[in-house]
């Protein structure tokens, strides 16, 4: 660790754990306590600058400064010397030295579109290597900044984004997860966490739509067009973007598993197409998608949020078995899976080949009667299922924080209830051939157990 602080900066004031702020400065505070927590915390500072593409070896040292002030702005070469940054992290590999500038808000406060350009110029003049923004807005990836930047501002120095959410919900998969091995780093780490999960300082969760919201729902619920170039679509899909990153977030501790948003190649690298494909969707569709991938899970979990029918769902598909033959045989299959469920809103659906037609019905009817999901024209077996659940939210889904609360109760209900239980279906290791005496047995055996469910 640094003893002095470099002789490129003009000022600053080492990143404390407990810095000597006050209470009203709650941004100043929040870097400090971050910062100095990444330099006291082997494995959480490696993690972060992992999602940063910076790999932290054991042997690397970290320093944290704060309130940063560079030589070159002193001295007049810089047009802006009022645009300070709230800290510098400096990590020395022992080959190479790596820079980033960093710039936190809480609260509702955000980075703008002057300030960013103005610390990349901060960066390129001072050759660092780095900016990272960390605010309450969310971003699908570190590399996915909540401002749109042109890419020419942003090939001499690389941008990344943290949410405080983000931050939190890191170290706290790392304290789950026994990924400490120094108990002092881990009390530290469990301590920093406690203080950002409190109130008072300024870390908040993504908690409501945009604005447009309300006027939107009422609009495409009465079949009124969607203009996907209008600053409602665009904000929609914004907002949506945000809350997709805080579902996967809140999934993460209940689960102690990485949950990723699952997007195409050219959506993670180029965020602003991501956003014009989806007002594009969403203008044709009238429906907000998200794919959230569980780490061992039987499939994908699907959440959609249709604005046409103010509703939600949350569903999961499983390819039927190939092993059973009629169609009581596979959703008995599915059946044993899942235990009872406490709403009549989880369903099966069974989808067939071709022109068959696909049919659903409620769990705990099709306990009582599993021919419910035959077709009445078709009868072909199921090919696969889909098990979701269904909330019509009728005047709720139009509101902006009500609209976030069920969402955000919804998708854990649906996994806990249901997507936990679901497992593939796997192909059996072929057999031995029987005779046709040994077929016919196997056959009447299994018409029994059908019997019996």
């Amino acid at each position: 660790m640094q003893t002095s602080r470099p002789e490129y900066l003009a000022h600053g004031a080492r990143a404390r754990l407990i810095p000597s702020i006050s209470d009203t400065k709650k941004e100043e505070r929040a870097t400090s306590i971050l910062l100095s927590t990444l330099m006291a915390v082997h494995e959480f500072r490696q993690v972060m600058l992992h999602s940063v593409g910076v790999r932290a070896g054991n042997r690397a040292k970290l320093d944290a400064w704060t309130e940063v002030v560079f030589v070159s702005e002193v001295s007049g070469k810089k047009k802006d010397p009022q645009e300070r940054p709230d800290g510098l992290l400096i990590l020395n590999t022992g080959k190479k030295t790596w820079r980033a500038i960093i710039e936190a808000k809480t609260d509702n406060n955000e980075v703008g579109e002057r300030q960013l350009k103005v610390y990349i110029d901060k960066a390129k003049e001072n050759d660092v290597d780095a900016v990272i923004t960390i605010t309450n807005q969310f971003a699908a990836l570190p590399t996915h900044h909540p401002v749109k930047l042109p890419k020419t501002r942003t090939k001499a120095v690389d941008v990344f984004h943290w949410s405080w959410t983000y931050v939190i919900t890191q170290a706290q998969l790392l304290l789950q997860s026994d990924g400490i091995k120094d108990e002092d780093q881990r009390f530290i780490l469990k301590e920093v966490v406690e203080y950002f999960d409190a109130k008072g300082s300024g870390v908040v969760g993504f908690t409501s739509m945009n604005s447009e919201w309300p006027s939107l729902v009422q609009a495409t619920h009465k079949n009124a067009p969607i203009n996907k170039h209008s600053d409602e679509a665009i904000n929609t899909v914004s907002s949506w973007h945000q809350e997709q990153r805080e579902l996967c977030l809140k999934m993460w501790p209940l689960l102690g598993q990485q949950v990723e948003l699952k997007l195409p190649r050219a959506h993670k690298k180029d965020p602003q197409n991501r956003l014009v494909d989806d007002c594009e969707r969403l203008a044709k569709e009238r429906q907000l998608t998200a794919t959230l991938v569980i780490p061992n899970a039987a499939s994908d979990l699907e959440v959609t949020a249709d604005l046409m029918r103010r509703s939600l769902t949350c569903s999961m598909k499983l390819e039927a078995p190939k092993d059973k033959v009629s169609s009581k045989a596979r959703v008995n299959w599915l059946l044993r899976q899942l235990p009872p469920v406490t709403s009549q809103d989880f369903y099966i659906r069974a989808c067939r080949a071709g022109r068959a037609p696909d049919t659903h019905q409620p769990i705990e009817k099709l306990r009582q009667d599993p021919t419910l999901l035959d077709a009445d024209n078709s009868s072909a077996p199921p090919i696969s299922f889909e098990v979701f659940y269904h909330q019509d939210l009728a005047g709720n889904f139009q509101k902006v924080r009500k609209f976030i609360e069920e969402l955000e109760t919804a998708v854990p209900l649906f996994y806990e209830q249901a997507g936990q239980h679901l497992q593939a279906w796997v192909a059996p290791p072929p057999k031995v051939k029987k005779s046709a005496t040994l077929i016919e047995e196997d056959e009447a055996k299994e018409t029994g157990e059908e019997n019996q469910v």
